[in-house]
């Protein structure tokens, strides 16, 4: 009979010795032995039964250190049973899967693992953006696409709604209120809008005829290489508010988009959209959401 409890012992001393001699790559082999020792307990639980996971971490306590509970020799299985749906990725760490290990769409696992890969979250960050449910404010169409492995597009990562904190707790506020709490945190409202947007400038001046108009805020998307214009509305969409925001994408066209540059995207950022207005708009260049405050 295997002698799981030496090779489990084996494993983790290792593994405590090249964490102070190999500092640059502790990483991948951390998770290499919780999943070499997740792999063994799962086997030996198959010969002894789950009870084996307690009388394993009780000798260990007492050989290696205390911190080798029942509850983390559990999370090394866990991961070992994770891994036979969701290979093991380098960027990520055990407290980022200790993260998804409750969920149970393999498809929202999926998601987050791309992001924490394509955004390089930590654990902190990741666990912000699940706490914000970013991958249930993806449209119905996003989530099939992602699934199919299809070609998105820009429309398909603005989340709806997109969230701004309102750390001042504002019971009415203006547009201007809500300018200056998106602009407190930046980065998370650009990140929810999707991948490659850069912050310009807000109240962006644009000159018609002899008066001046102020765009709420200009950004530009270096994946779509396309300047972006983005309208706040605290109150339900109207269709003039398609007609302002057609305006200023197509002065920025004019005036500032050069000649490699993609045609300029407008996106309403709004209190309550409207889908008549939406269904019958003409300008697909044009996206609206909604935002929620927290």
């Amino acid at each position: 009979m295997t002698n799981y409890y030496t090779k489990i012992k084996e494993q983790l001393i290792n593994n405590e010795i090249y964490k102070k001699v190999k500092d640059y790559s502790k990483n991948k082999n951390e998770l290499e032995t919780y999943y070499n020792v997740g792999k063994l307990l799962s086997e030996a639980g198959k010969h002894y039964g789950e009870g084996i996971i307690k009388e394993y971490s009780n000798k260990l306590i007492k050989d290696i250190g205390k911190k080798y509970s029942v509850r983390y020799l559990f999370d090394m299985k866990k991961l070992y049973l994770f891994s036979k749906v969701h290979p093991l990725g380098a960027q990520l760490t055990m407290s980022h899967y200790k993260l998804l290990f409750p969920m149970k769409d393999d498809n929202k696992i999926d998601y987050y693992i791309n992001q924490v890969i394509k955004r390089n979250l930590s654990k902190r960050e990741l666990e912000s953006i699940i706490k914000l449910r970013e991958y249930e404010r993806l449209s119905k169409t996003t989530k099939n696409k992602l699934i199919k492995k299809e070609e998105t597009n820009i429309e398909d990562f603005i989340k709806n709604p997109i969230i701004i904190k309102n750390n001042n707790n504002y019971e009415e506020i203006s547009e201007k209120t809500l300018k200056n709490m998106i602009l407190e945190d930046i980065p998370s409202f650009l990140e929810q809008l999707g991948e490659g947007y850069s912050f310009i400038k807000d109240e962006y001046p644009i000159k018609m005829g002899d008066r001046y108009n102020y765009i709420d805020l200009l950004l530009f998307n270096y994946i779509y290489n396309s300047f972006v214009v983005v309208e706040l509305k605290i109150k339900e969409l109207k269709h003039k508010d398609l007609g302002q925001i057609q305006v200023y994408m197509n002065y920025i066209d004019k005036n500032l988009k050069t000649i490699n540059q993609n045609k300029t995207i407008g996106i309403i950022v709004c209190y309550k959209n409207n889908r008549y207005i939406i269904e019958y708009s003409s300008d697909p260049r044009i996206y609206i959401t909604e935002y929620k405050l927290v």
